[in-house]
Parts: C-alpha cells; sequence; structure tokens
C-alpha cells in the first residue's frame, strides 16, 4: 500500500552548502538503476520489487556523506549500525513515510522542518547497541564525538535529537523528533526491528566484540583480594614474633648467668668448666691440636713474611718509594681515559637487564621515547564563575584558571615559548627545528598539548563568540565543554562550528592538558598543563645538541618569567640532569671540608706528644698527611686501572669511595703508628728490626680486614646493577691497593719518620734539630683510657649483661626490616633550591594521568592471516582474549591494574578505514596512488568493492597494499580514521615491501605518584603482557620510559640479600683461614657484622630512608667499614695469651680498641657532622644520615657488643701460639710482663 511521500530529491531553492527537500505527496517513484547499488549498501532492506521509494539517488549520496562520520566510528559494531541506518533509512527512503513524518514548516515549496515520530523502544535500543563502542585513536566512546556530550552525558533522546539538529553541521533542516512507543495524532512512530550488540546480523555478520557492547563481556572481572597484613592478636607479625624471642633470650640469659654465679659460688673452678665460665685459668698441660698447630703455623708464616718485608722497606725507604710512586702515577695516567656517566639509564639499569633490552628494542623499531618540556600553571585569583549554557542545561562552575583573561595571558606565555629562539654552534634553532610534528611535511605545526590548541593557539578563535545584541549564543565555554568530550572533532555543534582538534592535526585529550579536576568534571580544573614534546635522538650528537640548546634556553625563559596572576611550574627532559650537576658542583665544597676537618684530625691524632717543648719533634703531622696522600693514591689508582679498560665512573663512586678507603686506610695507619709508639725496643735490636717486628704482629690483622673488604666487595661486583656492580669493583680494587701502599711506601715513611724523631728533628721543617733532651716514654692519653678504665669498666660482670640491650636492638631491627620502603623519591635527588622540586610537587598534586604505556608486539605476527589478526585486534570477530580485549578488560579495573584506558588499535582503525562503505579508502584508477576522501577526482575509485568478499577483513596481498596509505592519510572532516596522526611510528613496516615488522598499542596507566606505585605499575603491565603472550602464543611486552629506571626495585631486596649474604660469607671463609682456621672466632666476626647490617635496616626504618641503589651501595660500603670494627679486636683476642677470657678481651679492647676508635670513629665524626649542612637532599639522606649510622652502630657493636661476646663465648686461647709466643719472648722483657 503506497501513501504520500513528504519529501523528493529534487532539490528546489538551494541553499549555500545546502539542499532541502521540495514537497511532494504523491506515492513513492520508482529509483533510478544508476543508484540501486547505493540502496543495496545504505538500506539493504528496500532492495526488492520495482524499488518504488520516496527517496532517488541525489539523496542517497547526501545521506551516504552525511553518515561518513558515523559509518567510520559506529560500523566496529554491525548491529549499532544496522540500527543507525534503519532510523535514516526509514526517514529518507521509506514508502511509508506518511505514517511517521509530517512537514511541518514551508517556504515556498521547500520543506523547512519535519516532525519525526519514532519508538521509544527503537529509540532506546539502538542506543543501547551503540552506546559502548569506541574510538580506539582516541581512547573514548565513539558517542563522544556523534552526540555533542560527553558519551556519560549522552542518552537515547539527546543522542538523535543532535543528529538531526542543523548545529551539527550535517542536517539540511530541522528534524524534531517525537518519541512515543503508542500512536500520537494519528501517526504511528517508526519501530522497527533492531538488533541488540549480542545479536549477528542477517547478512552474516556477527556480534559486536565485548570491547565495543559490554553485554557480550560477560560480568565485569573482579581483582584479586589484596591479602591482609600479617598479624598476630591484631597486632604485625614480626613485632610479636620478635618481642616473643626477646623475651625468651632474656629469660635464658638470666637464667645461665645466674646459674653460673651460684656455680662459681659452689664448688671450685675447673679448666673444663662451664662455657660462661670466663674466669678459667690457662692450662698448657695437653698437647695442641692439629688445627691449632696449622694456625700457629700459618700465623707464624704471615709474620716472619711481614717483618722481612717491614724490615727491607725501612731498610730500602727511597727504593720502595720511587717504585710506589712509579705505578701510582702509572695507574693513575688512565684517569685521563676517565668517563664520568650522568646518564640515570647507565647508571640504574643494567644492558642486560630485561628494562633495558625492551626499551633499546622499543627505540630501535619505532624511535625512542620523546622527549618533553612541560608547564604546569595555577592562579591564586579566586574568581569562580558559572556558566549558564543559552540552549539550557544545568549552570556549569568553572574554576578561576579558566578566567577569559587568565587564559589570554597563558597564550601569550606559551606563544612567548613557541617563539623562543636558542644558539647551537652558531645556528638558531626555534621550537619548530625539534618539535614533534606528526603530520609533517604537510603540517609542520608543532605537537602542543594545550587546552588553548581547542582554540587554534590563537587569541580570535578563543574571543569568537555568537550572539545578537541581547543574547550570548556561544563563546569559549560552550566551546571548551565541547572539546574535552570530543578532542578529535573537527566542527563543534555549538554555533561557532569551530574545530577543536589542534593544529598539529591531532587531539589535545583533557586529561593531558589539565589538572586538579575531579572525576571527568573538566570544568572543575585548577591547573593547565602545557607539555611541548621535543624530537629524541639516539645516535645524533649534533640534533640532540640543538635540542637540548633550546631545553636550556627554555629554562632561562622560565627562570626570569614574572606574572602576578600566573604560578608557574616548569621542567624540561634535561632539568633533573642539570639540577643533580648542580647539585654536585655545588656540594662540593661541603664535601671538601668534609675532607679537610678529616685530614687535619689525621694529622694531628697521629703524633704523641709527651711534651709542649718536643710538640714539633713528637707530632706526626708529615707522615699523617703521606698517610693520606697514600689513600687518595690508591683511589686514583683504582679509578685509572678501570679508567684503561673503559670502565666508566660514576658520581657514586667519586663520592662514596674515598670515604670508605679512608676509613680502612687511616684504621690501618693509626694501628701501625700506634703500635710503635707502645712498644718497647728489644735490646740490641735495630730499628729496622723493631719496625720488622711490630709489622708481622699488626700486618696480618690488617692484612685480613683488606683481604676480606676486597674479596666480599669484589663479589659484589656480581650485582646486576650498575651503580652497585662499578662502586663494588672500584672500591675492592682501591681497598687491596691501600693496603699494598701501606706495609711498603707507608712502613718506609714511617722509618724515615722514626729517624727523624730519634735524632730530635722537627716535622716538617727536618732540617732543623733540636738539642738532646731525656724523653719519658709513656703512653697516650686514649690508650691509657682504654687500658685503665674502658675496658676494665666494660667487662666488669655487672657490665657485661648490657649484651642483652644489643639483642633488644637486634630483635627491634629484624621486625622493622619488612617495613623499609622500596624506591627513591626523585624529590630528594634535587637540591634544596631548586625550581625542578615546584615542578615535583604540583606533579603530584595536580596530574590526572599517569605515563603511556605501549604493549609491543614483536615481529613475526602475521598481520596478514585472519588467525593472526584476531589475535590482536578488538573488534567483531575478534578473539576473546586477544590483546586489544584483554587491556580492554584490565582497564576496568584501572584500581588494580593501573591501565586507565581502552588502548589505541591501528588494526581496528584500518579495517574501518579500509571498508567499502567508507570515503577514506580510496585511489587513482589511472596510477593506482593514494586518494585523499578530501579530494573531489571522478578517477578516484573505492579500494574495495562493495561486495560480501570486499567487505570482509582484508588479508594477503591486500592487507600490504593499503596499509601504507592508512598510515599517511591525515585526518579530515570527510575522514576522521587517516591513521598518519594517530599510527605513524605504531608500525614499523619492513623495507621493500617486506610486511608487518614490530608493532605497538599505546593506553595510559593511572596516576602514579610516588615509588610504590611506579614499581606496582611496571609489575602490572609486565603481568598483563606475560598473560597476552601465553594467550596469542607471540612475544608481547609493555614498555613505559619509566620501566628503565623502576626495574631495579622488583629484585632489589632480594639483590640486597645477595649481595651483603656473599658479602658476609667471603668475610667469614678469609678471616676463618687469616685467623688460622679458627672457625669460631670467624663466626664471631660475621654475626657481629651481620647485627650491624640488620640494625641499619631498623635505622633505615626510623630516619625514613628508603632502600635503593644508593642506600645498597651504603650498605655494602657498611659492611666494608663494619670489618674494621671487628676484624682487629677478634685477631687481638685470638693471639692473647693471657689466663681467661675476661683478661684476653681485655687486653684486645685496650691494644686494639684505641686505634679503631681514634682511627675510624673520630676520624669519620668530624667528616660527617659537616654533611648535614649539605644543600643536598640525598647527601643528607643517604650520606649524612646513613655514614653517621654505620660510624655509631659499627663502633658500639666493635668496642662495646663484641669485647663482651668474646668475654663469655669466645675461642679458647691457641695452645700452639701460646706456647711459641712464650718460646719467642723467652729471656726478653717481655716474659716478665707476660707473666706478670
Amino acid at each position: 500500500k503506497k501513501k504520500r511521500k513528504k519529501q523528493s530529491g529534487k532539490g528546489c531553492g538551494p541553499v549555500p552548502g545546502k539542499k532541502f527537500n521540495c514537497n511532494y505527496t504523491g506515492p513513492p517513484l520508482p529509483l533510478e538503476p544508476e543508484a540501486y547499488d547505493l540502496l543495496t549498501e545504505l538500506c539493504p532492506g528496500y532492495d526488492y520489487g520495482n524499488r518504488s521509494l520516496c527517496c532517488n539517488a541525489n539523496q542517497l549520496r547526501t545521506l551516504k556523506g552525511s553518515l561518513q562520520l558515523p559509518l567510520q566510528f559506529l560500523s566496529r559494531c554491525p548491529a549499532c549500525f544496522y540500527n543507525l541506518m534503519n532510523l535514516f533509512c526509514e526517514l529518507t527512503c521509506s514508502p511509508h513515510q506518511s505514517q511517521f513524518t509530517k512537514a511541518t514548516k514551508f517556504n515556498g515549496s521547500n520543506v523547512m522542518e519535519v516532525q519525526y515520530y519514532i519508538g521509544k523502544t527503537f529509540a532506546s535500543a539502538m542506543y543501547n547497541a551503540c552506546s559502548d563502542v569506541q574510538a580506539p585513536s582516541s581512547n573514548v566512546k565513539a558517542l563522544s564525538l556523534l552526540c555533542g556530550k560527553v558519551a556519560q552525558e549522552c542518552n537515547a533522546t539527546n543522542w538523535i535529537q543532535y543528529m538531526f539538529s542543523t548545529s551539527n553541521g550535517q542536517a539540511p533542516f530541522p528534524i524534531i523528533p517525537i518519541f512515543s512507543d503508542v500512536e500520537v495524532s494519528g501517526f504511528t512512530p517508526m519501530n522497527n526491528k533492531t538488533y541488540a550488540c549480542t545479536e549477528g546480523l542477517e547478512d552474516g555478520s556477527g556480534p559486536c566484540s565485548c570491547q565495543d557492547c559490554t553485554n557480550a563481556c560477560g560480568p565485569k572481572p573482579n581483582p584479586p583480594v589484596v591479602p591482609p597484613p600479617w598479624t598476630i592478636f591484631g597486632v604485625d607479625a614480626m613485632n610479636v614474633i620478635m618481642w616473643f624471642s626477646y623475651l625468651s633470650f632474656l629469660l635464658v640469659f638470666l637464667g645461665a648467668v645466674l646459674g653460673a654465679w651460684c656455680y662459681r659460688k659452689r664448688t671450685v673452678m675447673s679448666e673444663y668448666g662451664p662455657i660462661l665460665d670466663s674466669n678459667n685459668p690457662l692450662s698448657l698441660n695437653t698437647s695442641p691440636s692439629c688445627c691449632e698447630t696449622l694456625g700457629e703455623r700459618f700465623e707464624n708464616f704471615l709474620r716472619v713474611l711481614f717483618s722481612s718485608w717491614g724490615s727491607f722497606c725501612v731498610r730500602n725507604p727511597f727504593v720502595v718509594i720511587l717504585g710506589s710512586l712509579v705505578l701510582v702515577v702509572a695507574f693513575s695516567y688512565g684517569l685521563r681515559y676517565m668517563r664520568i656517566t650522568t646518564d640515570p639509564v647507565e647508571l640504574w639499569s643494567s644492558p642486560a637487564s630485561q628494562a633495558r633490552q625492551e626499551k633499546d628494542y622499543f627505540d630501535s623499531h619505532f624511535g625512542p621515547f620523546f622527549r618533553t618540556a612541560q608547564l604546569i600553571i595555577t592562579t591564586s585569583t579566586n574568581n569562580n564563575f558559572t556558566y549558564s549554557p543559552y540552549f539550557g542545561g544545568s549552570d556549569v562552575p568553572f574554576k578561576p584558571i579558566f578566567d577569559k583573561d587568565l587564559l589570554h595571558q597563558v597564550l601569550d606565555l606559551q606563544l612567548a615559548v613557541q617563539s623562543l629562539v636558542a644558539t647551537y654552534e652558531g645556528q638558531n634553532v626555534t621550537l619548530k627545528d625539534i618539535c614533534v610534528a606528526p603530520l609533517a611535511p604537510y603540517n609542520n605545526n608543532c605537537t602542543i598539548l594545550s587546552i588553548l590548541n581547542y582554540f587554534q593557539n590563537s587569541h580570535s578563535v578563543l574571543d569568537h563568540i555568537a550572539r545578537d545584541e541581547f543574547y550570548v549564543y556561544a563563546d569559549f565555554h560552550s566551546h571548551f565543554l565541547y572539546c574535552v568530550s570530543a578532542p578529535a572533532s573537527l566542527n563543534d555543534t555549538t554555533l561557532l562550528h569551530d574545530p577543536c582538534l589542534g593544529t598539529f592535526g591531532g587531539p589535545v585529550f583533557p586529561w593531558l592538558a589539565l589538572g586538579g579536576y575531579d572525576e571527568t568534571n573538566y570544568n572543575n580544573a585548577t591547573a593547565l598543563v602545557i607539555t611541548f614534546p621535543l624530537n629524541n635522538y639516539l645516535n645524533d650528537s649534533v640534533r640532540l645538541g640543538k635540542v637540548l640548546a633550546w631545553e636550556k634556553e627554555f629554562i632561562g625563559f622560565m627562570k626570569n618569567f614574572s606574572n602576578s596572576n600566573l604560578t608557574v611550574a616548569f621542567s624540561a627532559e634535561r632539568s633533573v640532569e642539570d639540577e643533580i650537576n648542580r647539585e654536585s658542583n655545588s656540594d662540593i665544597n661541603t664535601i671538601l671540608i668534609s675532607y679537610i676537618i678529616m685530614f687535619v684530625y689525621i694529622s694531628l691524632a697521629l703524633g704523641h706528644i709527651h711534651s709542649f717543648g718536643m710538640f714539633l719533634v713528637d707530632s706526626k703531622i708529615s707522615l699523617g698527611i703521606a698517610g693520606i696522600l697514600i689513600v687518595l693514591s690508591s683511589v686514583s689508582s683504582s679509578l685509572g686501572i678501570f679508567s684503561y679498560f673503559g670502565i666508566p665512573l660514576t658520581l657514586i663512586v667519586i663520592e662514596v669511595i674515598p670515604f670508605l678507603v679512608l676509613a680502612v686506610g687511616v684504621d690501618n695507619i693509626f694501628i701501625i703508628v700506634q703500635t710503635l709508639q707502645r712498644d718497647d725496643r728489644m735490646p740490641n735490636e735495630e730499628l729496622h728490626q723493631q719496625i720488622g717486628r711490630i709489622l708481622g704482629d699488626v700486618a696480618p690483622s690488617m692484612f685480613l680486614s683488606s683481604l676480606s673488604e676486597t674479596v666480599a666487595f669484589f663479589l659484589g661486583a656480581l650485582s646486576i646493577m650498575p651503580a652497585v656492580r662499578t662502586f663494588s669493583l672500584f672500591a675492592g680494587l682501591a681497598i687491596f691497593i691501600d693496603f699494598l701502599l701501606q706495609i711498603s711506601c707507608f712502613v718506609s715513611l714511617l722509618g724515615l719518620d722514626a729517624k727523624r724523631q730519634e735524632r730530635n728533628r722537627l716535622d716538617i721543617c727536618c732540617c732543623v734539630k733540636l738539642p738532646e733532651s731525656q724523653q719519658i716514654k709513656s703512653d697516650g692519653i686514649l690508650f691509657r683510657f682504654f687500658k685503665k678504665i674502658y675496658a676494665p669498666v666494660i667487662l666488669q660482670e655487672w657490665v657485661r649483661p648490657i649484651i642483652v640491650m644489643f639483642v633488644g636492638m637486634l630483635s627491634f631491627s629484624i621486625a622493622a626490616v619488612n617495613k623499609v620502603q622500596i624506591g627513591l623519591d626523585q624529590k630528594l635527588s634535587m637540591p634544596d633550591d631548586s625550581y625542578v622540586l615546584d615542578y615535583f610537587k604540583n606533579l603530584s598534586e595536580y596530574l590526572h594521568t599517569g605515563a603511556p604505556v605501549y604493549f609491543v608486539v614483536e615481529d613475526g605476527l602475521n598481520y596478514t592471516s585472519l588467525d593472526g589478526q584476531d589475535a590482536v585486534c578488538g573488534g567483531v570477530g575478534c578473539n576473546n582474549n586477544s590483546l586489544v580485549q584483554q587491556v580492554y578488560t584490565a582497564s576496568l579495573i584501572s584500581n588494580y591494574t593501573t591501565i586507565a584506558y581502552t588502548p589505541s588499535s591501528w588494526l581496528d582503525d584500518y579495517f574501518d578505514w579500509i571498508k567499502p562503505q567508507s570515503t577514506c579508502c580510496r585511489f587513482y584508477n589511472s596510477t593506482g596512488e593514494f586518494c585523499n576522501a578530501s579530494v573531489i577526482n571522478p578517477s578516484c575509485v573505492s579500494c574495495r568493492p562493495m561486495t560480501p568478499a570486499g567487505k570482509e577483513r582484508p588479508v594477503g596481498e591486500e592487507f600490504m597494499r593499503f596499509l601504507p596509505m592508512f598510515l599517511s592519510d591525515n585526518p579530515n572532516p570527510k575522514c576522521g580514521k587517516g591513521g598518519h596522526a594517530a599510527y605513524a611510528t605504531a608500525v614499523d613496516l619492513k623495507p621493500n615491501d617486506g610486511g608487518v615488522g614490530a608493532t605497538y598499542f599505546m593506553t595510559y596507566h593511572t596516576i602514579l605518584k610516588d615509588s610504590p606505585d611506579f614499581i606496582n605499575a611496571l609489575k602490572m603491565g609486565r603481568v598483563l603482557a606475560k598473560n597476552i603472550s601465553q594467550s596469542i602464543n607471540h612475544k608481547v611486552f609493555a614498555y613505559s620510559v619509566f620501566y628503565v629506571f623502576y626495574e631495579q626495585y622488583l629484585t632489589i631486596a632480594y639483590d640486597t640479600a645477595l649481595n651483603l649474604g656473599v658479602s658476609l660469607a667471603a668475610i667469614f671463609v678469609v678471616t676463618t683461614v687469616l685467623l688460622g682456621f679458627e672457625v669460631w672466632s670467624a663466626l664471631m666476626v660475621s654475626i657481629t657484622i651481620a647485627m650491624i647490617l640488620v640494625n641499619m635496616f631498623g635505622v633505615m626504618w626510623l630516619w625514613d630512608i628508603s632502600l635503593n641503589a644508593v642506600s645498597l651501595v651504603n650498605l655494602v660500603m657498611s659492611c666494608g667499614i663494619s670489618v674494621e670494627f671487628c676484624s682487629h679486636i677478634v685477631r687481638a683476642f685470638s693471639i692473647s695469651t693471657k689466663r681467661s677470657r675476661v683478661e684476653r678481651a681485655e687486653e684486645a679492647l685496650a691494644h686494639m680498641g684505641s686505634s679503631v676508635f681514634s682511627g675510624i670513629t673520630l676520624t669519620k665524626f668530624g667528616g660527617i657532622v659537616v654533611l648535614a649542612f649539605s644543600k643536598s637532599q640525598i647527601f643528607q639522606v643517604f650520606y649524612f644520615r646513613m655514614y653517621l649510622a654505620i660510624v655509631l652502630l659499627g663502633a658500639a657493636h666493635g668496642l662495646i657488643f663484641l669485647p663482651v661476646l668474646l668475654s663469655y663465648i669466645g675461642l679458647s686461647p691457641n695452645k700452639a701460639k701460646v706456647l711459641a709466643a712464650n718460646k719467642r719472648y723467652a729471656g726478653t722483657e717481655r716474659e716478665r710482663l707476660l707473666n706478670y
């Protein structure tokens, strides 16, 4: 039954740019045959019989042109697009138009307005089928681009109203939709059959993908439940366990002490009394064991070796000194080849690490990640205001930063930055020379991520207004509100009709250009973020030099920028490295003062002044300076040797190693010099014999500590962390060279100084000689204090239980180990007065999105096959566990996965771009070259035929034929799917038509503010990439620019345990051997060092010091310094010939304790205190705090805990050593002293 026809395609009464339909009330007319294919394409339901319809060929062509953008964005979901076409086909061509359309306004024969009665059921079903469809290149819902509102505010009613409104730039006249499911005023609403997005179509098209249809996904994934903290009775489990352990120890310890005391009171003491009987006399009635004899022979071998060597050095000082000097100069000459690494990637990431290899892969296939210069702009004004849309809708509050005058001032600043000119090697460098311009060479405008790009960076566009003398219909408020919902739009829906797309040809996403808003209420933003992406260059120093020069100019300009209304925080890519270098230079003075204090102390403290008149004779200033020069020579030799081999230095090495080697070297110097000062020369013994004998006594102890540290450090070089490995290598070699120089060069200098002192010649001015005077030999004040007061008091029966305090500290520290934070707050690496600190503060306060993350599909996937495509894509027919689908699913639980958005998918956009229904993919019939959608030329033909096969996805050669065209096509009003802007670098096309190589799919992480956030994001990115790789059976990895810096923290707990464990094991083995195979004594040393290290973790937790590469270097160093505090005491205890453990511990503490205290503790303390005044926060936290803790904990354990522990459970004396000592000193003054 044919009804009246209201509209005809005969365009009478043309209006500029539009054609109005003529009023026609006759029956439907047969369609022209040339339009049959077009009808089949657009409205397949009307392709029947004689095709008598209410439309003609011109109207069908107009309809196709008007629906190009919906087609490109909604055809991803066949059901959605079918329903939409049904809506327009019924309006345009239905032979039953008179049942649901009514022309209401006329201008002559032109129809000026139409009412369209639409069923509510149909409208809701159409909207529901389309509401989830994605726009892959924009990371937003497609309806954001097609509804005139943000997708969340779009519904069935306002979407259809927008499509039928003339404000959208497509409708030729107003079409008024009236929604009802029942008859209205004699009209029966159009309520055709619809398809849900979960249904396939009769033409064989499948259901929409999960990404485009939530109902096709099943239930929303639930993140795993976070396991609750481990507690016992509601209290942290480690705290409870350590409290219980400590109380148990207290009970056992007190019980043992009381038991031993009662036992001694009631029985006669026996040589084989209980282990706590510290006063047992020594019995030599039994023969030494095999191990004891072996230990004594080894000890004697070392003594004889070092004695002979010491004697040689004193007898031939100039040969030894000259030889040492030649070697030091030869080694240090390597410093001319020295390279200092400041590149953070080289510092913190091993070339063999996963993140580094993935970074190199990304850089080699897609180019290095771009550099950025960024402004974060806020205002102190409080001019909140409300915008009332003219065409209805609720009022919209705006924050002060959106004040129009302020926006003009911000635009002035942005344009000033754009016009900066830097100079590099005599050439001018502008932003256009170095910026990222994705559409070059067709469009050379720089990418500038700023909301002012919604206004094309133009003052006049910002001022654009649609108004009459009474009302403002549209202005920058309405344009902004539209653009934040549809940033890729080329035509806003207001009366302004201005584009939102940036001048560079791409969208500016609001979450990148605004800060401080809530949810998606961008009008509540309190900060504007302007980002200038700059090109980065891997192996082009000239181009990179130009970028660095412009960044330097930018930083200088921003430092001098001033505006009373704006507060601007800024940063460039080079800022952090520049500020670290500035910090290092500013801290040189602090470090120098620290070292000068230590040098002055060493020079003065080495001397033993007997009287004021003999001050310049007894002082050892020149010897002290020589000792310091030897320490520095060992450092320069170590640096030089490794520089010969091309191993680069780091700032950590330069700052930490002198401190470490000074601690070790000065301690040894004090031991040698003070032992000589306390020694009495034997009858008929010459000076070289005396110094040789002393070296034979103390050099094994020095050798023990130095070799332990060297081996521990060299094993620490097994670390995969470059900073730790480099430090360990340099430190191990420096300490060993220092030891060699001390037992050779320093011993020779000591012999010369002793001869000077014996001849009463002045220190420094050795040509001046004082008259002979009688010297009374006396012990130094510190030695007397340790011998007469400190050692006896510490080892009193009632003082020794102080050991329980150390066990308490250990228990507390063990409980705190797992609470130490991992990571490095980048704010700590900046000086106190750095402009970058303001930037970091604003970054964490205002930023609303994380870093981009790329899911990289490695070379080898066959994209030309359906299986290969299904494994990756996210549209119709793609696998439910495809790459895009899995990343999309992850974005639904972003709080857990840290994936914020659906990924941009070049493959899905390519499929939409190449569809035959679209005008995007065309080529010149004559030449085969690409023909852009905006070109009007009869020779331009569609890439694929309008056949069932042509509508399928391209495969094989056809896939590769058109892909380069897609990647070179710029988006335009006729085709918004061009891939040049979004995907030019996302696909690595192999040369010579070799196919598709590596590709990436980009999305963003959620907001990441501190180290735990970044570490978790890296971890979750890798988990997701691993799942994708397993699902598609092809290697996929996640890459973001920060991964390479934070990867170390995934394994730093393991690396720390391994480094310190290996170091402790090395110290145990070396100490066991060099103590003459005394395993128990070596165990005492290792236990004490382990306690110091564990206590360091307790201090780190208390003092808010995080675990990272810097603190790990300090922990490795503290392991070395702890050896100095412990090994000398234990060896002195081991070789003591006193009768009981208490007496041996007292002797060891008196003789070695004073040297350790003056050599390490006092030396370091003065130098450390100065570090507290450093401007550098990293110095204050990681050097002042940790160094102070190392020295205080080392001194406390070495001078209190260890002697007490030895007095309780120290090893019984080696009988072979005692017999040898008695034999060695028989008939000498020492025999009388020993017996006494």
